[in-house]
């Protein structure tokens, strides 16, 4: 059995480890760690009585390592990347969920961010999105795992843009997600966008460098995505459309079967046929990407969704993923349903 830690169980996305993490066959979950007063896990989460029996407490790193092989930094940004290198001089695999490592070139991290404190890490960073990188996270001792948004932006732009189909000077991205992804304060309620749907960071999210970043790499040209995220009135989900203006030719037909020929062997990336179109509802609490399309030959547009559970394919679903491909167990390993 693999022994896993984790950091920042009090979160959501630490929460959806736990209960993704607790069936799994070939894990247990030795350490979860969180900023509050040592209490059982189930305390925190009363639907882990009787599955799971463990302290939760506020753990420094340095006891971490000792309990376990794997950790997972469910941590805010800038907090990760304080606790990374201990894990890894003490040559523990890490999978962190937050941007400390995900953007390749530091200064665009410090733009964005705040100072790197250990840069050095980045370049042995593999971003852990499993469709693009497989064969680098199966290697790697640290798992950049991509954000929800760009997770959602890139599997819906990349096979048109591979295939040099698309403008990269016109690709504009609205996504809408649920509350949860502004993260979980212990103690406070969270933030619930009562009848009501807004933009919010108009062309200014964090995120954006990420998504421009990996689909500069499938593209193999710069890519700078114009992209607006919304916050609506559900817990989780989030649904991507995305517009693309379209440089050559391509029927709906053909666009169809070249996206399921693109992802044809991810069983986590589900390619909906012609008319079928993407929601949310289909994808809570699973791994999957559900992808649509259409296609405007005389506007020589083409616009694809993308809908994915923020929690899970965006977060923790998908970090699982990555420590499944890493250890060499079956990749759909305690994902069927989370």
């Amino acid at each position: 059995m693999l022994n896993v830690g984790i950091m920042g169980a009090s979160g959501y996305a630490g929460e959806e480890l736990l209960r993704i993490l607790v069936k799994h066959p070939e894990v247990r979950i030795t350490v979860a760690a969180a900023m509050i007063e040592k209490t059982y896990i189930y305390n925190l989460y009363l639907w882990l009585k009787n599955q799971l029996d463990l302290e939760c407490s506020d753990m420094k790193p340095e006891e971490i390592l000792k309990k376990c092989d794997c950790v997972f930094l469910a941590l805010p940004h800038k907090v990760s990347m304080q606790c990374a290198p201990v894990f890894l001089k003490a040559k523990k695999k890490v999978i962190d969920l937050s941007a400390d490592f995900r953007l390749r070139d530091v200064s665009v991290y410090e733009k964005w961010y705040t100072k790197h404190e250990c840069p050095e890490y980045i370049k042995e960073a593999v971003y852990g999105l499993p469709e693009f990188y497989r064969k680098d996270i199966k290697d790697a001792q640290l798992i950049a795992n991509p954000g929800c948004y760009p997770t959602s932006a890139i599997l819906g732009c990349a096979p048109l843009l591979k295939e040099k189909f698309v403008d990269t000077e016109y690709i504009v991205c609205n996504s809408a997600s649920g509350f949860s992804g502004a993260g979980r304060v212990l103690g406070q309620q969270p933030v619930r966008p009562e009848n009501s749907y807004r933009a919010y960071k108009v062309n200014t999210h964090r995120h954006m460098p990420e998504i421009d970043q990996e689909l500069s790499v499938a593209s193999g040209s710069k890519v700078k995505v114009n992209f607006v995220p919304h916050l609506v009135p559900m817990e989780r989900g989030i649904l991507s459309t995305i517009y693309l203006k379209l440089k050559k030719n391509i029927s709906e037909k053909e666009a169809l079967e070249l996206y399921k020929d693109f992802y044809k062997d991810e069983y986590f990336v589900r390619v909906l046929d012609e008319g079928i179109l993407a929601d949310t509802k289909n994808v809570v609490r699973n791994n999957f990407c559900d992808i649509s399309l259409k296609v405007f030959p005389e506007k020589k547009m083409a616009i694809v969704m993308t809908a994915i559970d923020n929690l899970v394919k965006g977060a923790s679903g998908q970090a699982v993923q990555n420590m499944n491909i890493m250890y060499g167990f079956e990749e759909k390993a305690s994902l069927f349903k989370a």
